[in-house]
């Protein structure tokens, strides 16, 4: 099973048309999926949205009536697909952003790759990406000097970036690590990524790379990307340290 995870605040513009995308594109697949969209505090359409595609793809919908922001509620749709997966060690998990900014045709990719063996599979923007904010640029080529050793001794070349795949098996053994009293995940921004990712690496016996493209795809919604708020955040992570990986995993 994929388990296609996609937290979504404030995205009636886009979800529908991502969700219609993700149907076609699984349709050609040809592989067993589920949709969970967490409308995270959404106050706009989102929800009607989502209603009508209810029956229409296999989709589940978690409601959440305050605001979690983006790496809780990562963290909750993750716990989610843990929960519900029957095969661990077979399910994949698929990170998506539900602003269309991600295209859903290059998850297949990503999953190919994890049926050859990976374990964790991590998306690479293209060169020569259309239409990705300025703030999102200038971020990107500040995020190294900010983040140092946290970036470049990466088991990936951008472990910000937020498309991913994971055998559910690694989340799991991730999730059960944790002390009681820890989140997987305490960043609310883009350093979610990289935190997400410090804690599955050491589960993984191999992690790949698989290159998408970035960028709005369709009907793009202004960006609410803070340059200088994302980089601050990314400051406390600095210390983040890869483990190899564990004998068993």
């Amino acid at each position: 099973m994929i388990y296609i995870t996609i937290p979504a605040h404030n995205e009636e513009r886009t979800i529908g048309v991502l969700l219609w995308k993700i149907r076609t594109v699984m349709a050609e697949f040809a592989r067993p999926y589920e949709v969970l969209v967490l409308d995270d505090g959404s106050t706009d359409g989102t929800a009607e949205v989502l209603h009508r595609y209810t029956g229409v793809i296999p989709l589940h919908v978690i409601r959440s009536h305050e605001r979690l922001g983006y790496g809780s509620a990562m963290e909750r749709l993750l716990r989610e697909v843990v929960e519900r997966s029957g095969y661990p060690k077979r399910d994949v998990a698929v990170t998506l952003q539900g602003d269309f900014s991600e295209d859903p045709t290059d998850l297949v990719g990503m999953v190919k790759t994890l049926e050859g063996g990976a374990d964790l599979v991590a998306g690479r923007a293209i060169a020569g990406r259309q239409g990705t904010a300025t703030s999102v640029r200038f971020s990107r080529r500040l995020a190294p000097m900010v983040l140092g050793k946290a970036f470049s001794q990466a088991p990936v070349s951008d472990p910000l970036s937020g498309y991913r795949a994971y055998r559910v098996i690694v989340l799991k053994k991730a999730m059960r690590a944790l002390p009681e009293d820890q989140k997987l995940v305490a960043s609310s921004d883009w350093g979610a990524n990289l935190e997400l990712l410090a804690k599955a690496a050491p589960y993984a016996r191999r992690i790949e790379e698989s290159p998408f493209s970035s960028g709005p795809v369709r009907r793009p919604r202004e960006s609410r990307f803070r340059a200088v708020s994302s980089l601050r955040g990314l400051v406390r992570l600095r210390k983040t340290t890869w483990l190899p990986a564990q004998e068993g995993s």
